[in-house]
């Protein structure tokens, strides 16, 4: 089962080397790894092109954020399952993407998954052994959207019918594109989505989402805009919800 990593990239050159061993390291033969640099000034393209890795296709060119970057590498994919791994995050063990193609290729309640995800940690962007959050995550239930829940987005992947289905990603949204889009796959009820109980991905404490007060406010503007456009009801109640359910991330903090 050949497996689509996606990487989006703009100056990034104090992670992305990690980044990129990360994907070069996974024990499963058939992975293909798409960078999507967004016209980096520093000497990231300098590190990806001598690092030793898997990518097989890469592309330098202005764009719009990162969502209009994670929609190009959908679009350039072939593989039969797509996953993102951004350029500050690795994957927590050399064996993720086996163990994510296990799952994939294991029917479960009598048909095989659609989706798959896992647990996701926050480390110290300087100190990668620091963990500063952790993300458990439990079985998908339909009642869990309405009480605040998402499964970690950087741990979430897909079948690529599931992309041609619900299309790409909402790039007029800066911080919550990633929720929307969970929103319209997870309502669908057609689809079987499994939740593997261990750690996916590590990830670098600081993306667009988690930097900042004034990051902040625009987020919980864009999830409750997010909430309405996808019919949750009661969407300030549910976005107080959301806030609530991270709380716990900050006191277990042991892989």
């Amino acid at each position: 089962m050949k497996i689509s990593i996606i990487t989006a990239t703009y100056n990034s050159s104090s992670t992305v080397a990690r980044c990129i061993a990360s994907v070069n390291e996974q024990t499963h033969p058939d992975i293909e790894h798409i960078i999507i640099d967004g016209f980096s000034t520093d000497n990231t393209l300098d590190i990806v092109k001598i690092t030793p890795s898997r990518i097989t296709q890469m592309i330098t060119e202005h764009d719009v954020g990162i969502y209009d970057a994670l929609n190009k590498g959908i679009r350039l994919a072939t593989g039969e399952i797509i996953g993102f791994l951004h350029s500050d995050d690795c994957f927590q063990s050399t064996k993720t993407i086996e163990n994510i193609v296990q799952a994939f290729s294991t029917p479960q309640e009598q048909s095989y998954p659609d989706a798959v995800y896992g647990d996701l940690v926050f480390v110290d962007k300087k100190d990668s052994n620091k963990i500063v959050r952790y993300w458990k995550s439990n079985p998908f239930e339909s009642k869990l959207l309405r009480q605040g829940w998402m499964p970690p987005h950087p741990t979430l992947f897909m079948r690529r019918e599931v992309y041609g289905k619900h299309g790409s990603f909402d790039i007029h949204l800066k911080c919550a594109a990633d929720y929307d889009y969970i929103l319209r796959v997870f309502q669908d009820q057609s689809l079987n989505i499994y939740y593997i109980p261990e750690v996916i991905t590590m990830m670098g404490m600081g993306g667009v989402s988690t930097t900042g007060f004034k990051s902040l406010i625009n987020k919980k503007r864009e999830d409750y805009w997010v909430l309405k456009s996808n019919r949750v009801p009661y969407p300030l109640w549910v976005l107080f919800l959301k806030n609530i359910l991270k709380i716990p991330q900050l006191f277990f903090k042991r892989i």
